[in-house]
This record gives C-alpha cells, sequence and structure tokens, in this order.
C-alpha cells in the first residue's frame, strides 16, 4: 500500500505527537510518500523514518490512502494537492475543533490500526468549481468549503447582483457573500448565521456577510444551479476566495460557481458520524442537568 502524508509547521510541544504518528506508521508494510514542505519540518523535528517525497498531483497517481496532519486548513490544502485523484484522505487533527479532521490525539494509533485493517467507509462530499473569463486560480479553481466575494476595503460596502440558472434572485448590499457546500455550512457560512447542511443534501447556502438590509437572510438552493454575479462599488477592487486561497479582482470579472464534477472523499472510520461529529463539535445536548 502506498500512502501519502501532508501537514503544516508544527511547534516544539507537537512534536513528540508527530514523531508518534510516523512511529506508527513504520510499523506496517506501507510505501510512505510525503509533501516536499512537510518533510522540510521532518527533517528538523529529527524524525528518522524512511519516506520519499510528492511535490504535485502527478506524483500521487498510484496513492491509496492520504493522511492530513493538522486541522481542518490542512485538510482543504491536502485536498488541492489530490485535485481530482478523488483519493481517500484521514485527517489527523492537531489543531483545535476540527469538522474534517476528526481523528484526535489519543485516538490517533487505533484509528491507524483501523484504517490498515480496511475497517472504514467514504464519505462523499461535493466540491463547488468557479470559472471565470480570467485564469484567477489555474487549475486549483474548486474549493470543498465555499466560495467568497468580499469588500477589499475597510470602509465601503459592495453589491452582488446575484442569479441562478439566468434568473434575478437578489442584490446583495453587504460587505461580501459566500456560496457554501455543506461540508463548509459549518465554517464561514455557519459564522454568518448560515444553516448546517447535511453532507448528502445536494443543496449549496447563499449566505450574506453583514447585508445592510437586516430581512435578506440565507438561502438554501440546489447544486444543480448555476450561480453568477455581478458585484459593483466604490471600490474598484474586490476579493474571491476559494476555501483559504484569495485574489483580487476588479467588476469586470464575471463569476459563476457551479458544481465540481468530481468528490472528495473523506475516510470514515467505525464508530465515526457526522452527527456524532457535530454533537462533540458543538457541544449539543451538553447541559448542566445531564
Amino acid at each position: 500500500m502506498r500512502v501519502a502524508v501532508h501537514g503544516k509547521d508544527f511547534n516544539r510541544a507537537s512534536a513528540p505527537f508527530i514523531a508518534q504518528i510516523f512511529e506508527v506508521l513504520s510499523r506496517y508494510k506501507i510505501d510512505l510518500c510525503v509533501s516536499e514542505k512537510f518533510s522540510a519540518y521532518l527533517g528538523k523535528a529529527g524524525i528518522k523514518t524512511k519516506f520519499k517525497t510528492y511535490s504535485s498531483a502527478k506524483d500521487l497517481k498510484n496513492v491509496q490512502i492520504f493522511l492530513s496532519i493538522g486541522g481542518d486548513g490542512t485538510l482543504l490544502e491536502s485536498v488541492t494537492h489530490i485535485s481530482r485523484l478523488e483519493i481517500p484522505i484521514l485527517g489527523i487533527n492537531t489543531g483545535r475543533l476540527g469538522f474534517l479532521a476528526t481523528i484526535s490525539k489519543e485516538e490517533t494509533e487505533k484509528s491507524l490500526q483501523h484504517l490498515f485493517d480496511g475497517a472504514y467507509t467514504l464519505d462523499q462530499r461535493a466540491l463547488l468549481k468557479l470559472d471565470t473569463e480570467k485564469d484567477i486560480f489555474g487549475p486549483l479553481n474548486f474549493a470543498l468549503n465555499d466560495f467568497t466575494v468580499v469588500k477589499k476595503d475597510s470602509s465601503a460596502m459592495i453589491t452582488i447582483h446575484t442569479y441562478i440558472d439566468g434568473e434575478f434572485l437578489n442584490s446583495y448590499w453587504a460587505d461580501g457573500i459566500i456560496i457554501s457546500t455543506p461540508t463548509g455550512s459549518t465554517g464561514y457560512s455557519l459564522s454568518c448565521g448560515g444553516p448546517l447542511i447535511f453532507p448528502r443534501s445536494g443543496n449549496f447556502v447563499i449566505t450574506p456577510v453583514s447585508p445592510h438590509n437586516l430581512t435578506v437572510r440565507p438561502i438554501v438552493v440546489s447544486d444543480q444551479s448555476e450561480i453568477t454575479f455581478q458585484v459593483e462599488g466604490r471600490s474598484k477592487r474586490f476579493l474571491v476566495s476559494l476555501d483559504s486561497r484569495m485574489a483580487p479582482v476588479d467588476p469586470s470579472v464575471k463569476l459563476k460557481v457551479t458544481k465540481a464534477d468530481f468528490k472528495v472523499n473523506l475516510i470514515q472510520l467505525e464508530g465515526t458520524h457526522y452527527f456524532k461529529t457535530l454533537r462533540q463539535k458543538l457541544n449539543w445536548g451538553l447541559d448542566i442537568r445531564n
């Protein structure tokens, strides 16, 4: 089995846990492949497990499992490494909340054992795709969480004219707008008042960011929709983002969001479920009475 690993820089306190992960991996007969960026951090931490390195998605074509070590941001970055290959991915959480990277430090060794025993299923997650006349994000024009349009300046609002399948929906006078997948509904959209969306619901949610008109609320639409935007404002520049990747654009750029034609396969180990993650991360049901 060939396994790829990616992570981000870690502090001295996390180094023993990272070393433990690689010690566990060394027990299994796997061909280990680590991202070039993460391998540099491993060298500084003195981790001596033997591995190869990869630099692009073309180096991952024979990989069966992908491990993301970090938080949700690291897993989103890992998705850009995998791109269209749909390699099953497991997130080991060294951060805090972790809706995507759900494996805690205490569960890691047992979880890796279940993983290599094949005791898991795949939770397929939809992505969205951004099409523009200008090649803003290159081949990485997709997002697992969300697409956003936000103002660049700290003062003036922007107006985002939004259309669904060519039909005018609304002109949002706001600081910005979020188009979220069900996966991203627990992220930026949630903090702006958006609803939680079950991963297999087949929807996008459109959530305004600090709208001028308080009667404007989030709306859930089919992920088969084609969502287009025209943006205007006093400022001639604004920002668009796909997950954590951001770029400045001007009002002349036409933006179109649709569902991507490939998926992300999140590894779901036995005993884990999306609902369980919600209860744990959002503290549902916790009360001094029970």
